[in-house]
């Protein structure tokens, strides 16, 4: 037990940080910065695009719902392969591995994050709505000042769970050699080839202690704001 440990402690800070001091970030450290640029985008995009929905019910509503539905009827793992392939034909440069990815996580989650805050925004009475127009409030400051703040309180249970999911599909960029945790895991287990049940352990419990820590920072904030 003690030797096998000894792989994990020989290995720490390539599993922590990859090869940082070369400029190549890895291991822990890419896994959380992928995690963080999927969220900062999908967050953002699927909030706009539950606003069209809830604006424009009929053709944009339906045109998204299909695009949503299109997007989470596919498997990630296919979703990172499309665009690691046609991002270079459509962009004409060759896009880092990590970018590929992060780009891929964001767009499969921003479906998910559109349907849970349309459903927070269709859940609150429309009366509020009604009443803010008759107070001389505009279409997007009724949404952005009364609306998704109430939505965005009610539906945090729902988003960590999207967030959660995220940061664990990012263990998926080891198809395309991205060297994240799951990645340089596995090159430590090819270079060591001995106690890969110490490396994968070690693995998975940085991967349940990310999302346990994602989860209690969320708990913490709930607790000083409550759902209204």
């Amino acid at each position: 037990m003690i030797t096998g440990l000894s792989v994990i402690t020989d290995n720490l800070d390539y599993l922590l940080w990859g090869r940082l001091a070369a400029g190549e970030p890895g291991g822990v450290l890419l896994t959380l910065l992928m995690a963080l640029g999927a969220a900062a985008l999908a967050l953002p995009g699927g909030i706009g695009l539950a606003c069209l929905a809830w604006r424009f019910p009929g053709v944009v509503r339906n045109t998204l719902f299909l695009w949503a539905e299109l997007i989470r009827g596919i498997p990630l793992i296919f979703v990172i392969f499309w665009m690691w392939y046609l991002l270079p034909l459509i962009t004409g440069a060759d896009l880092p591995g990590a970018m590929t990815v992060t780009l891929a996580l964001a767009w499969f989650s921003a479906a998910a994050v559109m349907h849970s805050v349309l459903s927070g925004l269709s859940a609150l009475p429309a009366g509020q709505y009604e009443a803010a127009l008759t107070q001389g409030f505009s279409t997007g400051q009724t949404l952005w000042r009364i609306l998704l703040p109430q939505v965005l309180r009610n539906i945090l249970p729902s988003l960590l769970g999207i967030f959660i999911s995220l940061l664990k599909d990012t263990s998926l960029a080891f198809i395309v050699n991205v060297p994240e945790l799951t990645t340089v895991a596995g090159q430590v287990n090819n270079r060591v080839q001995i106690y890969p049940a110490a490396i994968f352990i070690f693995t998975g419990v940085v991967y349940y202690l990310l999302c346990c820590s994602l989860e209690l920072l969320a708990k913490r904030w709930r607790v000083t704001r409550p759902a209204l």
